[in-house]
């Protein structure tokens, strides 16, 4: 396969072993009720010393229990797949970390206070308070690497994180820092809770050297992302009120908050407005250039340049990358030669990220040949290809069902200098789960946990999917603990894909448990996933569940929440 590949017959070493030869390490011992039982209401206090005998699920399939040498395996049910090269790494990773169930309570003699806090904070609460509460009632050694680990454990869930937050600050013996403020600062925005965010910035005002231009870069991006962008540009008018002073790389905070929030306008207006006040750079030019690029708006973006030419900057490779993407997104790939050619006078080299970029087009517009020679021209400018341009190299060649080549290219890139990351395992994902070969997609899973790559929401997306697409519930159930214990907090976006993927393959009834999951966790969803669960249950006469569903919905709505105007990563597609 590799040898098809025209240009990179040098490149890649023929001999690239296509087998991962992965060490064996873990997974997590999982219980199967994740989608099944409903969650409880604290009403009592919680003993999480307690340590009742933890017993493993008959349910389970066999690959995923501890299986002793001298018992005979099981044939696996339906639902579950033979993967029987996991043994060590489930129960090695039974040593290490048991059991975290995202719908239990369970406990357990391993844990350590991170663990018993999630624990607690799992329950279904009314109040940030009633999480002071019931958190009052248990005992646990607080430090600042506890309480940050935490909040990004239930970073997409404001009130456990936030009644946490309120629980630790008062506790003996620790002081929060300031970086542990604008993380809660971060995760109030994130859920779009405004107003305690604006209480936590006065409470940091208080507070001699907490608020910083990092913490208003926060506010400004959260309100921007959420379309409030009035609220962004008072949050810079304000800044000197909190001792930062505005200058030009503030001034360009807020730029590209409005930008990537989806108003280059108002950017533009910002722009105009402080110009005279705050001397603009090079970076302030481009960051309306890809605004306006990015808006389709090629005059506008051409006059940016303009501007930037009277005030004594020229285009650089930021700038000529940002027409590029332009032209890409419009498969105008004649115009994009035409703007190489005149980086080429002008004796500006495109960047790494310009080449994967147009790479990634071409691949898109089904030219492969073309985006291959990409490499060519990189080779003739001394450009060497990043982690990036891998992933999108081995994204084009999976997607064109070259999955030798995709194993290949992974696993010789060490030896070309570049290790992968958390983005190139997570392409190697995509397109192993894209293509249904789920023992390789858990592989890739596994071997990240072995070279300490942190995990993110979109290394579980494609997984989430295939294991709705394959009907393997208890696997999902795994994944779900495993993104637990890894600190990855799931999103409203996370909830609609598993929502849309049960309903689509037969599943209805798991798919009311993700919803009531998501309503119990504070989300509102959305109407798109509302109504796709809803017409599922109706088309299978599922009246009872429907009507669950429909009270939920409600709930939702009384609640408050106003998640569903976040844009989550689109992940369903």
């Amino acid at each position: 396969m590799i040898t098809k590949l025209k240009p990179f017959l040098h490149f890649w070493c023929l001999g690239a072993q296509r087998l991962l030869n992965v060490r064996r390490s873990s997974i997590y011992h999982v219980s199967d009720d994740l989608l099944c039982n409903r969650f409880c209401t604290v009403t009592k206090t919680i003993n999480t010393n307690q340590q009742p005998t933890v017993t493993e699920s008959p349910e389970l399939p066999y690959w995923v229990r501890v299986v002793k040498k001298e018992e005979a395996v099981v044939e696996p049910e339906d639902d579950d797949f033979l993967l029987p090269s996991f043994s060590e790494w489930i129960k090695n990773e039974k040593l290490r970390a048991r059991e975290v169930d995202v719908r239990g309570l369970v406990s357990d003699m391993t844990e350590n206070d991170v663990d018993k806090i999630s624990k607690v904070l799992r329950f279904h609460f009314k109040s940030p308070d009633a999480v002071v509460d019931a958190l009052n009632d248990c005992r646990f050694d607080v430090s600042e690497c506890l309480v940050e680990q935490i909040l990004k454990r239930f970073s997409c869930e404001w009130l456990p994180s936030y009644g946490f937050f309120k629980w630790a600050k008062v506790q003996k013996d620790v002081t929060l820092s300031s970086d542990l403020y604008n993380l809660m600062v971060d995760n109030l925005g994130r859920s779009k809770k405004f107003d305690l965010m604006r209480e936590l910035l006065d409470e940091m005002s208080h507070l001699k050297g907490y608020i910083s231009l990092n913490t208003l870069s926060k506010i400004m991006r959260r309100f921007s992302k959420a379309g409030k962008y009035e609220d962004a540009i008072e949050t810079f008018t304000r800044m000197e009120d909190f001792g930062v002073q505005k200058d030009t790389n503030a001034m360009n905070l807020l730029l590209d908050a409005l930008v990537k929030g989806g108003s280059v306008e108002r950017a533009h207006t910002v722009y105009l407005d402080l110009k005279n006040r705050i001397a603009p750079s090079v970076q302030t030019y481009n960051i309306l250039v890809h605004g306006w690029c990015r808006a389709r708006k090629i005059e506008e973006a051409n006059e940016t340049v303009k501007d930037m030419e009277e005030h004594g900057f020229g285009p650089d490779v930021v700038t000529y990358t940002c027409f590029i993407e332009a032209h890409c997104r419009e498969k105008d790939f004649r115009k994009v030669d035409a703007i190489f050619k005149e980086m080429q006078m002008k004796g500006c080299s495109p960047s790494v990220v310009t080449y994967t970029i147009y790479m990634k087009a071409l691949g898109r517009a089904k030219e492969e040949n073309k985006a291959l020679d990409v490499y060519e021209k990189m080779k003739q400018n001394g450009c060497v290809p990043d982690n990036s341009f891998y992933s999108s190299l081995i994204h084009m060649l999976g997607m064109s069902g070259r999955l030798k080549a995709c194993y290949d290219i992974f696993e010789d890139m060490p030896n070309r200098g570049v290790s992968p990351d958390t983005f190139t395992y997570n392409t190697m994902i995509t397109i192993a789960a894209h293509s249904s070969k789920e023992e390789d997609a858990l592989k890739f899973l596994q071997k990240m946990d072995e070279n300490q790559c942190k995990p993110d929401i979109c290394t579980y997306a494609p997984l989430f999917k295939m294991c709705c697409r394959m009907r393997r519930p208890k696997v999902l159930t795994f994944l779900l603990n495993h993104m637990f214990k890894n600190d990855v907090s799931m999103d409203l976006g996370t909830y609609a894909l598993l929502v849309r993927g049960l309903c689509r393959n037969r599943n209805p009834e798991r798919a009311c448990a993700v919803f009531e999951l998501a309503v119990l966790r504070g989300f509102l969803p959305t109407h798109t996933m509302y109504d796709n669960l809803v017409k599922e249950l109706e088309k299978r006469g599922l009246n009872d569940k429907k009507k669950r569903v429909e009270e939920l919905m409600s709930q939702a709505k009384q609640q408050g929440s106003d998640n569903s105007s976040e844009r989550p990563i689109k992940i369903e597609e």
